[in-house]
């Protein structure tokens, strides 16, 4: 039934245009099948996301930046694959017409995924790899967002194989100019 879903996703069909009998037709089976498993097209839907979402990343649990590196490798992986895959990109951009929807695959794919990563940092702090003053969700922000912002928001933007150690090492590094850091300066700029 999920492969259904995808084949007619990956023919051109508008998420609001799918039916749970064309899809039920397609997969060759009852509605009535298709309603002992999901509740509405909205549940189904989020099971055929997270089935062609790449398995997250194994991660040791224990480790603060190896984790978190990890894990922004994976990001930006899938956002190698999400460019190249115009069944993503446009289910995607898709769902977000559909609020009930979005919001369930916020809730079931993308906040536990949130979470994971904000757990590696506070790993990182608790482990002093990190600095402990700071506020560990604007930490997890500033590590993710230029990640997110190059795959979703700047799709032209590259992805080399090596952004996400640069990246880390800006970030562990900061961005103040060396000769001001050294000299104790202030770290902020002008507002």
């Amino acid at each position: 039934m999920l492969d259904a879903v995808v084949e007619l996703l990956e023919a051109g069909e508008p998420l609001a245009r799918l039916s749970i009998e064309r899809i039920a037709r397609t997969a060759g089976v009852g509605k009535a099948t298709i309603y002992r498993r999901w509740s509405d097209k909205e549940a189904l839907f989020v099971d055929v996301l997270r089935a062609v979402e790449p398995s997250d990343p194994v991660v040791s649990g224990t480790a603060g930046l190896d984790d978190l590196r990890l894990m922004l490798e994976w990001v930006r992986t899938r956002g190698l694959a999400h460019r190249s895959s115009v069944f993503l990109h446009n289910v995607v951009a898709q769902m977000k017409s559909h609020p009930r929807l979005w919001a369930e695959y916020q809730r079931t794919v993308i906040a536990p995924r949130r979470a994971a990563m904000l757990e590696a940092v506070r790993r990182a702090v608790d482990a002093g790899e990190l600095r402990d003053d700071l506020d560990t969700e604007l930490m997890n922000d500033l590590f993710l967002g230029p990640v997110l912002m190059r795959t979703l928001h700047h799709p032209e933007a590259p992805l080399p194989d090596d952004l996400v150690d640069r990246l880390m090492h800006a970030l562990l590094q900061g961005l103040a100019p060396k000769a001001q850091v050294a000299a104790g300066g202030p770290v902020t700029g002008p507002v």
